[in-house]
């Protein structure tokens, strides 16, 4: 066998080699489970949410409010596709925007690799676990989010001032009976979890409390906790809040 030919029989068994283990590898790669970042940016319209500035218009009516807190629990964390389901245990999370940091993030860990269509999370506390004083992620019955006259959650709370002529009033919703729970699903392109370290954004805006499907005048309601009626009318509201980027 001259050199050249025996050059060429070389070369063709690297490549093929080659191909092999890049096979392998992508096979193994395909097989590693996901670490999936959700970020949550909380906003007032479409600009980022400030704090204690009495910079956004009441929806209904007369006067400007200032956002002091706002804070809301997402559950039940699963992605669906064809070829199965992922749930993630212990899904309870609660969303806050005072820290260090702008926004709030969740990772999902170990997640299996497939061709997810949709992801599915509900604003509140499912009625189980909202029944119930066993500690599940984020829910503490002993925390600022739980009722204090009852079993149970605050699903939203938002917390500001209103200001109208100079003069301020107190802002206090606290949103949290079972019928309250809003389920929520936002279609996924595959692509978006192919990448190295895949990432999914969500819009959190804040001012959808009060402008979603019933606005709202601060003035001539700027307190609910204990109204079903009032509390309904918010939550048909916070179902608009989260949107996907």
């Amino acid at each position: 066998m001259n050199t050249r030919r025996r050059l060429v029989l070389a070369t063709a068994a690297v490549l093929v080699l080659v191909a092999a283990g890049s096979a392998a590898w992508l096979q193994w790669r395909m097989a590693q489970p996901l670490q999936l970042t959700l970020r949550f940016h909380a906003v007032v319209g479409a600009q980022p949410l400030v704090f204690n500035e009495a910079r956004y218009a009441n929806p209904g009516g007369a006067g400007y409010f200032a956002v002091r807190d706002v804070q809301l629990f997402i559950s039940n964390l699963r992605l669906l596709s064809d070829a199965g389901v992922y749930v993630e245990p212990d899904s309870y999370h609660l969303l806050r925007f005072d820290g260090p940091e702008p926004g709030f993030v969740v990772h999902l860990h170990d997640v299996p690799r497939r061709d997810y269509t949709r992801i599915e999370f509900g604003i509140g506390v499912d009625p189980t676990a909202n029944g119930s004083i066993a500690v599940h992620g984020d829910l503490d019955p002993n925390g600022r989010m739980a009722w204090t006259w009852d079993v149970g959650y605050k699903f939203v709370l938002f917390e500001g001032t209103l200001e109208i002529e100079g003069k301020r009033r107190p802002l206090v919703y606290h949103v949290g009976f079972d019928e309250n729970y809003t389920p929520l699903a936002f279609a996924l392109d595959g692509a978006r979890l192919a990448t190295r370290e895949p990432r999914l954004d969500f819009r959190v805006d804040v001012q959808k409390l009060f402008t979603g499907s019933t606005p709202i005048d601060m003035a001539a309601l700027p307190n609910v906790k204990f109204d079903h009626e009032d509390a309904a009318t918010l939550a048909r509201n916070y179902a608009a809040m989260i949107t996907l980027l």
